[in-house]
């Protein structure tokens, strides 16, 4: 898309904003290693998901946060009693297989329910990245500001990458020169959005921008942080913790 086509989209679009954040937490987090799902575990006095939610919840400029569960989730109630919500959150349980199908379940319910504009701004992040920082977010909205297509938090990559063949062995250097590390919060027009998950086969889609990508559009890339990392396995939870009393103790 050239730039006088994107600036001409830009002006089409509303002068009003509104910023949801969406947190999918129906996974299990197989390779995390414990008997729950990983956003349950508990980091620095609170659950790897409390760390997340709270971060957004706490933004001003963040108008609501969706916070998606599976319809089976039996931890979410203790966490988060319904009697006891912030009135910014909104609860969903119709997390689907896939973090796609997650996605675009909680768009579709989200807009049924007027919780959600189709020029309302979203910004999907993994519940599991609770390290994300308030300046990082807003960096995000700040940069994308009102482009015609949205973007994304990511990392340009400074370690030399090689491909490798199937018994693990590298069999070619690929440059790094423009390859960058996506991470989130993705921020797109929830219309928008979810058309792209619509057509998209969300069985392979990993991530938001992707599912963007493939209709022909090409996000904003923002730069992010090296603590805004998604916790995998298990020890990535010290990383985390350390990470999150440092800013206790700042």
């Amino acid at each position: 898309m050239s730039v006088a086509t994107r600036s001409a989209l830009s002006q089409e679009i509303s002068v009003m904003r509104r910023y949801i954040a969406l947190i999918p937490a129906a996974g299990v987090g197989a390779r995390f290693g414990a008997t729950y799902p990983k956003q349950y575990h508990t980091l620095a006095g609170k659950t790897v998901l409390q760390h997340t939610v709270d971060r957004f919840l706490a933004l001003g400029d963040i108008d609501q946060v969706l916070l998606v569960v599976s319809g089976e989730d039996s931890y979410i109630d203790h966490l988060y009693p319904p009697a006891s919500h912030n009135a910014k959150l909104q609860l969903l349980r119709c997390g689907g297989a896939t973090r796609a199908k997650t996605v675009l379940n909680a768009l579709k319910e989200a807009r049924a329910r007027h919780l959600l504009d189709s020029d309302d701004w979203v910004l999907v992040h993994d519940a599991a990245r609770c390290c994300i920082s308030h300046a990082a977010i807003l960096r995000l909205i700040r940069q994308v500001g009102d482009d015609a297509v949205g973007g994304l938090l990511a990392l340009p990559v400074a370690d030399t990458l090689k491909e490798a063949n199937g018994q693990q062995q590298a069999i070619r250097t690929i440059k790094r020169q423009n390859v960058w590390q996506a991470q989130t919060p993705q921020m797109f027009r929830t219309g928008l959005l979810q058309e792209a998950l619509v057509k998209a086969d969300v069985d392979q889609i990993t991530d938001d921008a992707s599912a963007i990508e493939a209709m022909g559009l090409t996000p904003m890339l923002v730069e992010g942080e090296a603590s805004n990392f998604k916790l995998t396995r298990p020890e990535d939870a010290s990383l985390a913790t350390f990470f999150l009393q440092q800013e206790l103790e700042s």
